[in-house]
């Protein structure tokens, strides 16, 4: 694996996913694989798990780890080539993406969609320009569109719970109060249409993800038709695709409760955290003992820990 920005990254799901639980069982035999190996974490937007899981995985490895917040550490980066820089960006991001190569043997960036412009998110010029330009390998802590690292954690949350070969998943919008990116739920769908499981998206009308995640995805504006015989639901808010960044619905009646629950073969409870209680999802559902969301967010350490195995066997 030389760099991990999307599913593409993975040439053998079912192994990634097998070899990192295995990982997990036993970390300490390659507390030196990193050893004299040194991770920048960047960051353009906030983070917990993803900034706390990612710091754990490497220093399991026996690695250093840097820490960025560009926002409040660095300068403002220009992204496109070619510009007359008199403006307010004072370093180019070919330059600064040079130089963090040169300090780093990995480097893992977060930088999310702006929800302003459609295809200015959806050509991922952030995470691209550090692929092109750092020189070393680069992870995908989560872009405007995908979250990988997330989708990894999931997909191996369903291995180790699920009761039948093949469960039924299902992704549901609910409510929130904020226009928040598809970055989750487009990782999310990408994931899952290539996994061994029966997939359905519910959402309301105008809530469809970009075409190329909903291809060949089962999709129903019926709650509660979806939470039939389902054996994981998950749980997230988005804003529109089709009229971009914009909240289309707030309806209350999408909220996860734990009659909606009941709905369902006794299925196991997901959300990538954070989550407002009581608007995406009741307390009942969170706090009951269906609810994985605490396993689901240990298994962000497992995520980053068999991509960075990966990367690393091959420095």
């Amino acid at each position: 694996m030389k760099h991990f920005f999307s599913i593409s990254d993975v040439t053998d799901l079912k192994g990634i996913v097998a070899e990192a639980i295995d990982l997990k069982k036993n970390i300490a035999q390659f507390s030196e694989l990193g050893k004299g190996k040194t991770i920048g974490l960047i960051f353009f937007n906030s983070s917990l798990r993803t900034r706390l899981s990612t710091q754990k995985a490497a220093l399991n490895f026996g690695m250093s780890v840097i820490v960025m917040n560009v926002g409040s550490d660095g300068w403002k980066l220009e992204m496109q080539d070619g510009a007359i820089m008199n403006g307010d960006a004072a370093e180019h991001i070919k330059d600064a993406a040079r130089v963090m190569g040169a300090y780093c043997d990995i480097i893992a960036v977060r930088s999310f969609a702006e929800l302003k412009n459609r295809d200015k998110d959806y050509a991922e010029e952030v995470l691209k320009s550090f692929m092109k330009y750092a020189g070393v390998p680069v992870i995908n802590l989560e872009s405007s569109t995908l979250h990988p690292l997330q989708s990894l954690a999931d997909l191996i949350t369903i291995e180790e719970y699920k009761k039948v070969k093949r469960p039924k998943v299902v992704l549901t919008w609910a409510p929130h109060p904020k226009a928040l990116p598809q970055a989750v739920p487009n990782s999310f769908a990408q994931w899952m249409k290539n996994a061994d499981v029966d997939f359905v998206i519910a959402c309301p009308k105008g809530y469809e993800l970009a075409p190329e995640f909903m291809e060949g995805v089962a999709l129903t504006h019926n709650q509660d038709e979806a939470f039939e015989g389902a054996d994981f639901i998950y749980a997230k808010n988005w804003s529109s695709y089709q009229m971009y960044g914009q909240i289309v619905s707030t309806d209350p009646a999408w909220t996860v409760s734990a009659e909606k629950m009941a709905l369902t073969n006794n299925a196991k409870f997901m959300h990538c955290l954070p989550v407002r209680r009581n608007v995406v999802v009741t307390d009942e559902v969170l706090d009951a003992d269906y609810s994985i969301i605490i396993p689901e967010a240990k298994n962000r350490v497992t995520s980053a820990q068999v991509v960075l195995k990966r990367i690393l066997e091959n420095l």
